[in-house]
């Protein structure tokens, strides 16, 4: 499907269909694509060297001259945080509301991308049109200031993209969820809802951030010594709620971390927290009594260079937490982070620090909407068809039996690449497409799937060898072969002497016409080199083999 043509309207998830974060969403009809988020999504152990991944925009790129504009939802990575790596690729214009296009603008700035994207900042309830798609944003609660969905108006009819959201009647800071505007969708008739599945397991409601502050000031005051309090920096109310709670304890908050810095000052340029309570320096911090200060970190999910896990590691520059001192992970793990979060908690806890999660206190609540919320929502907005995004393929069916469950006439799961027809007719999957992922490779995009990354794998689960052969023209040995290893283990120079000796026999081996072919030395060097490597050690080393003629 080259180009949507009028006579229909297009879905298709480029990224967060089938996981969790990465979010790229595509509608096309009448021969123009609209983006909605261009998010990132984070490395997991399997992806040697890597910290960031997001969606393969390949399938836009080459239509970009039909993208009329990327729209961005709300400030999370998952939902803006690939758009400085990928705009170059798109150059598109981009539409967001003020808080996230602040958020935008730093991370543009950073990758020297300030004069060169087009952001065009959209109101609270704005609407705006990107022909044939007239779209308005919706104010919704989530986690984080500003969250909106879309209401998208084509001639074929209204889709409502929730965005990520919740129903938090206190929600603190920010604007309540527009229930009447959701109302009034339904009532004019909303052809689809494509809508977030993070919670669809969950019971009951998510709960509201008012619940947290109240909690947090009463955990606060009941410890001495020093106090660290982790939590996602983009969660405001949260770390305002943190640094109340120091306050209604006698003590003196601390930011500690440059996320929480930038996201304080994106949101004061907004006209939020203008009145948050004043912070000591982190550079002053230490000369404050211990039960005086209380430190907000980055890191609530164990980055290792996240403010947090120097604490643990006692590698901090100005702060330090000793025996006696309380963490306190305001937060959940994300799925897929249990091993860097464990790995942190166990090194506070070995230097002598209390730990508390929302296992022992209630602490958190999440951003996404529990199964009575994603009720309530459908039925105020009635859609024909649901399309559950926004989570894994078991959340996304989950979810599609829900909106059974709420007489939704039409479910339709399609995980990333799934291209769909939400109308004219019954909703239906028409075709698939490439829907592959990118990694950031220093200062670089490579493929997640690609050689490089292949490479690196096999450098970590079986090491590598190289040979240096040095022949004469003819091809026989001017000197004995040099062979390096490189993360496999030979302390006594055993498996090293075993290579050169195969070596050596796979020289003499060779016929005459095969000895003058670089390429053929090379190749049965290679091989020989990888079994012995197999034979003492059940390895398959990543192999080089030089060949040199003199």
């Amino acid at each position: 499907m080259t180009v949507p043509s009028n006579d229909e309207l297009l879905f298709l998830a480029l990224g967060g269909a089938g996981e969790i974060g990465m979010n790229l969403n595509l509608y096309g009809t009448a021969g123009k694509w609209l983006m909605v988020d261009l998010g990132i999504g984070f490395a997991d152990g399997t992806m040697a060297g890597v910290e960031v991944v997001m969606p393969d925009p390949e399938f836009i790129v080459e239509r970009r001259k039909d993208l009329v504009g990327i729209v961005l939802t709300h400030a999370h990575e998952d939902h803006l945080g690939a758009v400085a790596d990928l705009w170059p690729r798109l150059k598109a214009p981009v539409y967001a509301t003020p808080f996230a296009a602040s958020v935008l603008k730093r991370k543009l700035i950073d990758a020297g991308l300030r004069d060169q994207v087009p952001v065009t900042e959209i109101p609270l309830g704005g609407k705006f049109d990107l022909r044939p798609f007239e779209l308005e944003m919706i104010t919704m609660t989530h986690s984080i200031l500003e969250p909106n969905a879309l209401a998208i108006r084509t001639k074929f009819g209204t889709v409502f993209h929730t965005g990520d959201w919740k129903i938090d009647p206190e929600p603190l800071l920010g604007d309540l969820t527009d229930e009447a505007m959701l109302k009034r969708i339904g009532d004019e008739g909303a052809l689809a809802m494509v809508c977030d599945s993070t919670n669809v397991f969950v019971e009951g409601e998510a709960g509201s951030e008012a619940r947290v502050r109240t909690n947090l000031e009463k955990l606060v005051r009941g410890h001495k010594g020093r106090v660290a309090v982790t939590c996602f920096a983009s969660n405001l109310a949260r770390v305002e709620s943190i640094a109340l709670a120091a306050v209604a304890a006698g003590r003196h908050p601390v930011l500690s971390g440059r996320a929480l810095n930038r996201m304080l000052e994106a949101a004061q340029e907004c006209g939020y927290l203008l009145d948050f309570p004043e912070c000591v320096s982190e550079q002053q911090a230490g000369y404050l009594p211990r039960d005086k200060v209380l430190f907000i970190c980055t890191g609530s999910q164990g980055e290792p260079r996240a403010s947090m896990s120097k604490l643990a590691g006692g590698e901090h520059r100005d702060l330090v937490l000793e025996a006696g001192d309380t963490a306190i992970f305001s937060s959940r793990v994300i799925p897929g982070n249990e091993h860097s979060v464990g790995r942190l908690q166990n090194a506070l806890m070995a230097r002598g620090v209390k730990v508390i999660t929302d296992r022992e206190a209630d602490i958190h609540v999440s951003g996404h909407p529990a199964r009575d919320e994603l009720v309530r929502v459908y039925q105020w907005v009635r859609p024909k068809i649901a399309l559950p995004v926004h989570g894994e393929v078991r959340h996304m069916m989950e979810h599609a039996e829900l909106a059974r469950a709420c007489q939704v006439p039409e479910t339709i799961v399609a995980p990333n690449g799934t291209l769909v027809r939400l109308a004219p007719g019954p909703a239906e999957i028409i075709d698939h497409v490439f829907s592959g992922r990118l990694a950031r490779d220093g200062d670089g995009l490579i493929p997640l799937d690609g050689e490089s990354l292949r490479e690196r794998r096999k450098l970590l689960w079986n090491g590598a060898a190289a040979a240096t052969l040095v022949v004469d023209r003819k091809g026989k040995p001017l000197a004995p072969p040099k062979v390096s290893l490189r993360g496999i283990d030979d302390k006594d120079g055993e498996l090293e002497e075993a290579i050169v000796e195969a070596l050596d026999g796979m020289l003499a081996g060779l016929r005459a016409s095969e000895r003058s072919d670089d390429g053929r030395i090379e190749e049965a060097a290679r091989q020989a080199v990888r079994r012995v490597v197999r034979a003492h050690l059940g390895k398959k080393p990543l192999t080089d083999v030089h060949i040199v003629r003199i």
